[in-house]
């Protein structure tokens, strides 16, 4: 994909984003960023812009390493699940051949005079 300047604004501020992703994405996003920076300063006025960047921005790598934690274990549940999967239908193998070997020992029995 070919990079594309995108102008953004957060806080009173216009940025120029070079990026390869949609412009409307880099948009949404700066918008987000705006309003949770906007919403630290208008609840304490004595922040400063910095301030309530490094504190918005502090949220966000909380929410993202837990968000990561969240998908680790969810893989992990997964390799789980199919390691599970791939032992039951072994089990199920060998039971499907357990009924075919007692099959034709019963109808051998049955064939067998007394």
């Amino acid at each position: 994909m070919e990079k594309e300047t995108v102008i953004i604004h957060v806080a009173g501020s216009e940025y120029s984003i070079l990026t390869e992703e949609e412009p409307s994405y880099v948009e949404a996003l700066a918008d987000t960023l705006d309003k949770d920076i906007t919403a630290i300063v208008q609840a304490n006025r004595r922040l400063s812009m910095t301030q309530a960047a490094i504190l918005v921005a502090l949220d966000y790598a909380d929410k993202a390493a837990k968000e990561s934690e969240a998908a680790d274990n969810l893989r992990g549940q997964i390799k789980e699940y199919l390691e599970d999967s791939a032992r039951y239908k072994m089990e199920a193998e060998v039971a499907r051949r357990d009924v075919e070997r007692l099959q034709k020992e019963l109808k051998n029995a049955k064939t067998k005079p007394f």
